[in-house]
Formats: C-alpha cells, sequence, structure tokens
C-alpha cells in the first residue's frame, strides 16, 4: 500500500466529517496507520466543513493533507476552495446534482448523482454520507467493505445499521457503474 490522502469536503450537515472517521477508522482496523483532521466554519449546519483523511503502512508524521490524491466535493464552493489542491492525475469525486465542475485540473473526474440516488432508492438521505463512503471505498479499494462494515456497527446504534449497509451498497453499485463507463 502506498500513502492515501483524501480531502472530503461540502457542507455542514451533510456527515463529512462521520465519512471521514469511518474510512480512518476502517484503514486502522485492517492494521494501517491512519489519520484523521476535521476543520468547519462557525454554523454548526450550512458552514464549509472539511476533513482530511490519511493511511499509510509506514508512519504518518503531518496529518493535514495538502495536496489530496482523492478529494470529494459534495458542494461547489468546497469544489471551488479544494480542487486546485489536488495532485496531478489525483481523483476528483462530486456529486452531480450539487456540484458543477468549471475549473481545469489534471485528474480523473468522478460524478454520480448521489444525494438524488439515496433519495430515491432509500426514500431517506440521512445516510448519503454512507453512500458516499462506499463509493469512495469501490472506486480506491484503499479498505475493504469488509472493514467498513464492523466500522458502522460499532459507530452507530444497532437501529441504522441495516439502512446503513443499505447505502454502503448503493454506493458501491454507484460507483461500479461509473467503473464500466
Amino acid at each position: 500500500m502506498d500513502i492515501y490522502r483524501f480531502l472530503l469536503s461540502g457542507s455542514g450537515g451533510q456527515g463529512v466529517i462521520s465519512t471521514a472517521i469511518l474510512l480512518a477508522d476502517a484503514g486502522l482496523h485492517e492494521g494501517h496507520h491512519a489519520v484523521q483532521l476535521q476543520s468547519y466554519g462557525p454554523e454548526a449546519r450550512g458552514g464549509a466543513t472539511r476533513s482530511d483523511v490519511i493511511i499509510s503502512d509506514g508512519p504518518i508524521y503531518f496529518p493535514k493533507v495538502e495536496q489530496p490524491n482523492y478529494l470529494v466535493a459534495l458542494t461547489n464552493q468546497a469544489m471551488n476552495k479544494y480542487l486546485p489542491l489536488i495532485r496531478p492525475g489525483g481523483m476528483f469525486l462530486y456529486d452531480s446534482d450539487l456540484v458543477q465542475p468549471d475549473l481545469k485540473v489534471d485528474a480523473v473526474r468522478k460524478g454520480l448523482p448521489m444525494f438524488r440516488t439515496v433519495r430515491e432508492k432509500l426514500q431517506k438521505t440521512v445516510a448519503y454520507n454512507i453512500c458516499v463512503l462506499g463509493v469512495l471505498v469501490r472506486l480506491t479499494g484503499v479498505v475493504s467493505f469488509a472493514s467498513i462494515e464492523p466500522v458502522l456497527a460499532k459507530r452507530f446504534e444497532a437501529a441504522h445499521h441495516e439502512s446503513n449497509l443499505k447505502a454502503l451498497r448503493l454506493g458501491a453499485e454507484m460507483a461500479a457503474s461509473a467503473m464500466e463507463a
């Protein structure tokens, strides 16, 4: 495994920080080194949110991601602020209904209608971030789904387990379709 640098960004209330925590926990679950760092605006909901995750087989000496290999942007504001930071050849994952990329960068773009699909298929959007996590894990292969499931079970109450698994699988299916295209 190389070092994986993720920058997840969006708006307060979209579950960006929870997604990052789950990703880092899954890395630890697999025996990797992992760190997670977060920042958000003064507003709890609606303010800018950013979370960095680094997963590596070796020690991690600096927790902040300055040039992500993988950028997730769930708002236009997040995309405008962080897309210029992406490493050349990196991957930019965004919600195609919420983000309209217009910046030119050397990155693979993966735009998927995640929010809409979660709303249509699961009839509620509370697990939107888990769908995003499913897409990210499937596209990157940084951790296995076998590691995500116990992390979800540990982090959330049992009442949410089935809906979280459905959202995770939905994200994996969306990513698989995007990989075939």
